[in-house]
């Protein structure tokens, strides 16, 4: 299955080797930046539906995947407006340390995808928020449009239904999918393999209908009937019986959209359900700006050129995240001293999650790194904002100039990261996880113009994709 977002970037951007950088940093290790990438826009660019995903060969359906709150989203997800930066933080905050929760305990073991682990995490019916990207497909006979976040981090899908009377549903501009009017729809039967295999997430039955319960990180819940029904993705892509929440009661932050499509690796996922059409292959491509469009393709190709690859992890104690093994991080071209040994708990490749987070001692030295080589341009500092440390006052400059940052991956694996992956709202877009020893996260912030592919095997990165 894959997921591909498309976000192009301002003519003004680009990378720009610039004389008189930095001490240390050589020609090509340095990019230039229009200050004016940095405002936000209400224009969609290139919204042209030609424009959203690049041709495939095999199999495969692509959707359109746009950023919740931007200009390209639809208007019924983005009418109540976008939440402040600090809000964002916040709620991004909750969702990494619910991760790190998760993933980062002391008995929890990497292991290579694919192997068996008869570990079952205690807390499986538990996924997080703080979502950012939507997609939109539709469900049920005659179809009926749903616009929903989707998330890596979470397995179960789920749509607001009828019947939800306020407040038991939060307020969405769409009208609330009514299964009573879908030919193909149908509740899981108590004694269903479907209602056997939620685990955690089942509450049991109600009337010998399956019960499903996802409880979020940040207080937010979603609680109803396990349903099947079908779910279009285009309009020639269909998947006949596929298993959903048809949820009843609802609170948290989810205003806006009517539900959500998880993409994890448990059986209940959109990308497990059509494995067997999509050869359970999926890519995304995170734009780097949130005025454009992006693309979410299931299936492909069973191997692509032009990605860099790293092998793909598997938690332990939980089966959930897509991990992956950082190797190092690197300024302006040149390698930092972190040892191999900070990394040693992983990364969970997130779309949910903002920002980077990276185990204090690493994110100590790319901090002292960063800051080191902008000092000789002379920007001035800028207060903290939340839990990003280091920002600047550009106001005052048409263009600025910034080291470049790699991260590179085990296997040989790289991310060369743009302007865009490097700074969000001024401010260095990394940020500490609670210990050494926690499970570093890739945002989505750094993801951002490279389509990220996912193979049950290995993560591939290719970079200047959308």
């Amino acid at each position: 299955m894959a997921l591909l977002l498309t976000l192009l970037l301002c003519s003004g951007l680009g990378f720009l080797p610039r004389d008189g950088a930095a001490a240390g940093m050589g020609r090509g290790y340095v990019v230039t930046v229009s200050t004016a990438s940095f405002a936000a826009s209400s224009t969609c660019i290139d919204d042209s539906p030609g424009r959203v995903a690049p041709p495939r060969n095999g199999t495969s359906a692509v959707l359109r995947l746009t950023h919740r709150h931007r200009p390209c989203g639809p208007a019924r997800a983005s009418a109540l407006g976008a939440p402040s930066l600090l809000d964002t933080l916040r709620a991004d905050q909750r969702r990494a340390e619910y991760i790190q929760r998760r993933v980062s305990r002391a008995a929890a073991g990497l292991q290579l995808a694919g192997s068996k682990s008869a570990t079952v995490p205690a807390n499986l019916g538990f996924s997080i928020g703080t979502l950012q990207y939507v997609v939109t497909v539709s469900l049920g006979t005659p179809a009926v449009t749903q616009t929903m976040e989707v998330d890596t981090g979470s397995d179960v899908s789920w749509v607001q239904c009828k019947p939800c009377p306020s407040p038991a549903c939060y307020n969405q501009k769409d009208p609330l999918f009514d299964p009573t009017r879908s030919s193909s729809y149908s509740a899981v039967p108590c004694g269903a393999p479907a209602c056997s295999q939620l685990g955690l997430y089942s509450t049991g039955c109600s009337g010998g209908q399956c019960s499903y319960v996802v409880s979020y990180g940040d207080g937010s819940t979603t609680t109803g009937v396990y349903s099947s029904d079908t779910l279009t993705l285009t309009g020639s892509d269909a998947l006949k019986g596929f298993l959903f929440g048809c949820g009843h009661a609802q609170q948290g932050l989810f205003a806006g959209v009517d539900g959500l499509l998880g993409l994890g690796r448990q059986d209940q996922s959109l990308v497990s359900q059509a494995s067997s059409t999509y050869g359970g292959v999926f890519s995304y491509c995170l734009p780097p700006t949130q005025n454009s469009v992006g693309y979410l393709t299931l299936g492909g190709p069973s191997s692509t050129p032009g990605f860099s690859t790293t092998p793909l992890l598997t938690a332990s104690n939980d089966l959930t995240y897509y991990m992956v093994m950082l190797a190092g991080i690197s300024v302006g071209g040149q390698q930092l001293g972190i040892d191999a040994s900070v990394f040693a708990s992983g990364a969970v490749v997130d779309t949910g999650t903002v920002v980077t987070r990276l185990p204090p001692t690493a994110y100590s030295a790319l901090r002292s790194a960063f800051r080191a080589a902008m000092a000789p341009y002379g920007y001035p500092s800028a207060p903290a904002t939340g839990i990003l440390d280091t920002c600047y006052d550009f106001t005052r400059y048409g263009t600025v100039t910034l080291p470049t940052i790699s991260i590179t991956f085990s296997g040989g694996a790289a991310m060369n990261l743009g302007p865009s992956g490097i700074l969000t709202s001024g401010c260095l877009a990394f940020a500490p996880t609670g210990g050494d020893s926690q499970a570093s996260i890739l945002g989505n912030v750094q993801q951002r113009s490279f389509e990220v592919r996912f193979d049950g095997s290995s993560v591939g990165f290719m970079p200047g994709s959308c």
